[in-house]
């Protein structure tokens, strides 16, 4: 056995041998029963026993038309929830025809403009029926309320819709970089999004609060759980700030995880996670709520673990990560398609995928019992040192003030580049094996014909949008956009007359253009 593997991804030491003396002694009071206080053993009492998680597959390419026929795909393959890849110009809030977009359109996700190209990306889909999330953050609002208006105009009000946006813009200044608006105006839209949803889309999850990005930008367990719960306080401190209460909003708050090839410590991760959150929402905040306390959350396989050689050999590490979430609790999950290091998932690789969720739900004894490994001497042994470290690790974040203080001060980038590096460091050596990589190599890869997308679709989507624009009112939508900016300027909640301007047929990149405006953008030097 090699030295990492005597040491866990977080860095405490994994023992040959564990046995009762390796257990907290107040074992009982951290573990609860399941859908109990702690929620160690899961949010709810019967877990999978009821029904299974929801499989989700994160897709989106090209166009929305091409997106929608990968949708129906999906559904009709089984899945039970989309999962919305946006390009990047989108997730910038830019328009496809702005020069800065160039290169961009459609190809780590659908591009979405305005509402025309929601109505092609749900066409024929019933929104009533299917559980959405959307990978989106600085944006966020904006493509739920293109989203909101597309099931309106198909006779689904907004309190029929489920399903979630990520919304998380913190983690785009630690790890990712999609963000458009300083923090403070970021954090208002965040806030305004929790007040609008509670009454206009209730059942709607307002924000995916993830530590996905950080691990995959190199975060140990320990400091993605530790980061993004940190983050998740800031959250509710704003929404708390801006005269919600707690218990109207944090029901609806979720999380976005990643789940990694080392199955007992990602296992134990997660019920950490858990005990942590629901004793900061009791004791910090007075939630009184139990959907307060519950660390509700979806999982993705790890991307940054896939590898081009060998892809084939994905299929097992996605599926070892897979039984990692399950069994740690997941309420969703993706599951990576084997080809993704190289290009965007083929119709057979998604469907792969899905089938590894199914195989799992269905050919296994996963779903019989819940939480299986409670009580487990390692499994217990190390949740209790996860919870202990990650602890330690926020009141680092706390010593700076906030969450979003640590972040001006750069002290999670830094932390998570250390990871990286440490991560980079092992894999060079040999010390950190990587099957097909460093290790158990073969001479000649199989040949791969990737999936591509069509560069045609930069110039038709600049069509699109010409065409949109010389057939709508352009003085009923700069009147709109007028009215939004003129809200941003003072206290209101931005998401009506957003909708408003959207409704109108303005675009992503007009709104988040105002938005601009009035709250200027952000730049890693700025200070707040």
């Amino acid at each position: 056995m090699s030295e990492r593997r005597r040491s866990s991804e977080s860095g405490f030491p994994i023992e040959g041998v564990y046995t009762a003396e390796h257990l907290p002694g107040d074992l009982d009071s951290r573990l609860g029963a399941p859908g109990e206080y702690p929620y160690t053993r899961g949010v709810y009492p019967t877990m999978y026993t009821s029904r299974p998680w929801t499989m989700r597959q994160y897709a989106g390419f090209g166009t929305a038309t091409e997106s929608n026929a990968r949708y129906h795909q999906l559904l009709r393959a089984g899945t039970m929830g989309l999962s919305v890849a946006f390009d990047l110009p989108t997730q910038m809030g830019y328009d496809s025809d702005d020069p800065i977009a160039s290169g961009e359109v459609g190809k780590v996700g659908v591009a979405i403009d305005s509402i025309e190209d929601m109505r092609l990306l749900f066409d024929g889909i019933p929104l009533d029926k299917v559980s959405t999330s959307m990978t989106i953050n600085a944006p966020g609002s904006v493509l739920l309320l293109l989203y909101q208006l597309v099931a309106e105009e198909n006779g689904v009000p907004g309190a029929a819709l489920n399903g979630t946006i990520q919304n998380d813009i913190l983690k785009e200044y630690i790890a990712r970089g999609t963000y458009i608006f300083p923090p403070k105006p970021s954090l208002r839209l965040v806030a305004d999004t929790f007040g609008y949803c509670r009454t206009e889309v209730p059942k709607w999850n307002t924000i995916s609060i993830s530590g996905y990005h950080m691990a995959e930008a190199g975060a140990s367990p320990v400091q993605e759980i530790a980061f993004t719960l940190a983050n998740g306080v800031e959250y509710v401190r704003a929404a708390i700030a801006a005269g919600l209460a707690v218990d109207d909003f944090a029901p609806r708050l979720s999380f976005f995880f990643v789940a990694r090839t080392t199955l007992l410590e990602e296992v134990a991760k997660f019920r950490a996670a858990r005990r942590i959150w629901a004793r900061l929402m009791r004791d910090e905040f007075g939630a009184k709520n139990p959907k307060s306390l519950m660390l509700r959350f979806h999982t993705q396989t790890a991307g940054v673990q896939l590898t081009a050689q060998q892809p084939e050999v994905n299929l097992v590490r996605v599926a070892v990560q897979g039984l990692g979430a399950v069994l740690g609790g997941t309420q969703s999950l993706h599951t990576n398609s084997f080809d993704e290091a190289i290009a965007l998932p083929t119709e057979k690789a998604a469907r792969l995928a899905l089938r590894t969720q199914q195989v799992l739900a269905y050919e296994t004894d996963l779903t019989a019992t819940v939480d299986p490994f409670a009580g487990s001497y390692v499994v217990e042994a190390m949740t209790a040192e996860i919870e202990a470290a990650a602890d330690a690790l926020m009141g680092r974040v706390f010593e700076f003030g906030s969450s979003v203080e640590a972040i001006e001060a750069g002290f999670q980038k830094r932390e998570i580049e250390q990871s990286a590096y440490q991560i980079a460091q092992e894999i060079d050596s040999g010390e950190r094996v990587v099957v097909g990589l460093n290790r158990f190599t073969i001479d000649a890869e199989e040949p791969y014909e990737p999936l591509r997308v069509d560069p045609a679709i930069e110039a038709a989507q600049g069509e699109r949008l010409a065409k949109l624009r010389a057939g709508r009112d352009g003085a009923v939508v700069e009147r709109a956009l007028t009215e939004l900016r003129e809200a941003a300027s003072g206290t209101g909640n931005v998401l009506y007359p957003m909708k408003a301007a959207l409704r109108e047929r303005a675009t992503v990149g007009e709104v988040c253009g105002a938005l601009r405006e009035v709250w200027g953008v952000y730049r890693p030097t700025d200070r707040f």
